[in-house]
């Protein structure tokens, strides 16, 4: 159950990232709660997931798959640089976080 909360905050958590992209170039109130709603969501939910899971634990995958994702959001969305070292690093992350979800 504490994975499925720390998957939910991360996917929340990628909600605010593109709701402050949106929010920073159009300050509308849909931006704003995709933003705001969006990461306050993030921290409910990683905070449920510690009732379940070790702090440190749940703490770093929900960073590590937030980094990821952001990444390939800004990728795919945004249009940002799709250099093969970013996406070497990126792979990195996810091998560490797999890793450490795989041994907890």
């Amino acid at each position: 159950m504490g994975w499925l909360y720390v998957g939910l905050a991360a996917i929340t958590e990628l909600v605010g990232v593109y709701g402050l992209s949106k929010f920073s170039k159009e300050r509308t109130f849909t931006n704003w709660l995709l933003y705001y709603g969006g990461l306050a969501g993030s921290f409910v939910f990683l905070y449920v997931s510690f009732q379940y899971l070790l702090v440190s634990v749940s703490y770093t995958v929900f960073i590590g798959i937030g980094t990821a994702g952001a990444v390939i959001l800004n990728m795919v969305v945004f249009g940002e640089s799709k250099n093969i070292f970013r996406i070497i690093s990126l792979c990195i992350i996810i091998v560490g976080v797999t890793g450490l979800k795989a041994l907890s």
